[in-house]
């Protein structure tokens, strides 16, 4: 095995750097680039385990690294994406519809990490909820999208992570 496991363990927390970029960049309002890191965190994801596979050195401990990485990447930094370019608008109320949608992204990458099930998902994976959250406000960057839709876009996504929604592995 040596070294060979460095490299997607690498590409994973190459998916955590994005991750952290999108949060600088999300605090200094700039949330069209905060949203392309998650949507490039996202390539990274789907990269990592695909490397890890075709080199044969996947690993729990790759998976738990991932696991981390996924919630800062597609649980933390689009909440605060969402709050920060939108929802901070309602108050309170919309911090705590991101706060919800990051905990149940938490949720949903504990029951991934504890089932054993390889055909499917149970819930929608936190880095498809992340990227489309992110791809949401990007899209909003060009069309006007209103403070209600993200409230309820926002508690869909986080529903849908917990929910017992069978989705098939691609």
């Amino acid at each position: 095995m040596g070294t060979k496991i460095i490299i997607p363990n690498m590409v994973t927390l190459s998916n955590l750097l994005l991750g952290i970029i999108s949060l600088n960049y999300t605090m200094n309002e700039q949330y069209t680039v905060a949203a392309i890191s998650i949507l490039l965190a996202m390539m990274m994801d789907g990269m990592d385990g695909k490397i890890a596979r075709k080199l044969d050195v996947a690993s729990n401990f790759g998976k738990q690294l991932d696991s981390l990485c996924d919630l800062v990447s597609f649980g933390v930094a689009p909440a605060l994406l969402v709050y920060g370019s939108s929802l901070q608008a309602i108050g309170p109320s919309g911090l705590i519809i991101a706060l919800i949608f990051a905990l149940c992204g938490a949720i949903r990458l504990a029951r991934f990490n504890v089932l054993d099930i390889n055909d499917h998902f149970i819930g929608v994976p936190i880095t498809f909820a992340g990227s489309l959250l992110a791809l949401a406000v990007l899209i909003a960057s060009r069309l006007p999208l209103s403070v209600l839709f993200f409230s309820v876009f926002t508690l869909l996504l986080a529903y849908l992570m917990v929910s017992n929604l069978k989705v098939p592995k691609y």
